[in-house]
């Protein structure tokens, strides 16, 4: 029976003595054929290489895709998968291509904005500290890229859902689905720090008395308000990308990913539930996604 190891197993040694490529081109590969094992262990999928098909194919470039994964990686992670395949076949193990049909450059509707390291460094470096908003807004924007929120996960955090010893954040999603997610010691220290030295001194408004982000009134931040920090500091350094809040949290899972993060975790940490899992998607172990965090994550 053709297994996926020895599949694999031949499949580097064909790359290395055939096409001659280098150890990290060989790695980059298989790197990109056990992200789709994954995917098939994940869905419970019994099947050997001998028995992919196209639908195969098909859900899972569906699933990456909802994983607010930058298109650009999903073309990577597919071409290995191609390449696995097209072995395959040469070496007449298989007799059809399931990848054949997948036209892997029109991938993803538009292509998202995703920021490096750098410049997400760039904007909260941009931040002016000695201003009354200037350390509530560098928690912020520390705290989406961190975690990956949505805008509205943000503005509606709640000071009762931190949980920094644990290094977690509740967060009610889409749906009122709650999920916890693991938060860097960075972003608790931005969050610490604009808690002790700004929220705890200005007059919190009743109804707004556990909600994180406050503005000067007390009151609950809006998501305009959020756009607008945004939008203001990539124009203060000039950056040439049109960005919004969302554009952390597509960084967030394309670091991630291209880091070499699980995708079950990465889906688990955004609250993505796409209308493939909806039936069998399964709570990750929250030690397992606070390792990811910090084996993968760039502010680990």
């Amino acid at each position: 029976m053709v297994t996926w190891q020895t599949s694999i197993k031949d499949f580097q040694s064909f790359l290395r003595l055939e096409k001659s490529l280098s150890e990290n081109s060989i790695q980059a590969y298989v790197h990109d054929v056990d992200k789709f094992v994954q995917y098939l262990n994940f869905f419970n999928y019994k099947v050997s290489p001998v028995e992919v098909t196209f639908a195969h194919i098909k859900e899972f470039v569906n699933w990456i895709n909802e994983l607010v994964m930058n298109p650009s990686s999903q073309a990577r992670i597919l071409s290995g998968i191609r390449a696995f395949f097209r072995y395959l076949l040469l070496e007449e193990i298989i007799d059809k291509d399931p990848v054949a049909l997948i036209e892997i450059p029109k991938i993803g509707k538009k292509l998202p904005v995703v920021l490096s390291v750098q410049e997400i460094d760039d904007l909260i470096n941009a931040i002016d500290l000695s201003t009354e908003t200037g350390q509530r807004n560098r928690a912020i924007i520390e705290t989406l890229y961190s975690c990956g929120l949505r805008v509205s996960e943000l503005v509606n955090l709640k000071l009762s859902n931190l949980y920094f010893e644990q290094s977690y954040i509740k967060i009610k999603g889409k749906g009122n689905k709650e999920r916890l997610v693991p938060i860097s010691t960075k972003a608790i220290k931005e969050i610490d720090s604009y808690i002790n030295n700004y929220r705890n001194h200005i007059s919190v408004d009743r109804e707004n008395n556990n909600i994180v982000f406050l503005n000067r009134r007390g009151k609950k931040l809006t998501r305009e308000m959020i756009f607008i920090i945004t939008k203001d500091l990539a124009k203060k350094i000039q950056l040439q990308k049109k960005i919004s809040p969302h554009t952390f949290r597509h960084s967030f899972a394309t670091h991630l990913v291209e880091g070499g993060a699980d995708l079950r975790a990465v889906q688990e940490m955004l609250g993505h539930e796409s209308i493939l899992t909806t039936e069998i998607y399964t709570h990750l172990d929250k030690e397992y996604l606070r390792e990811t965090i910090i084996q993968f994550h760039p502010r680990a």
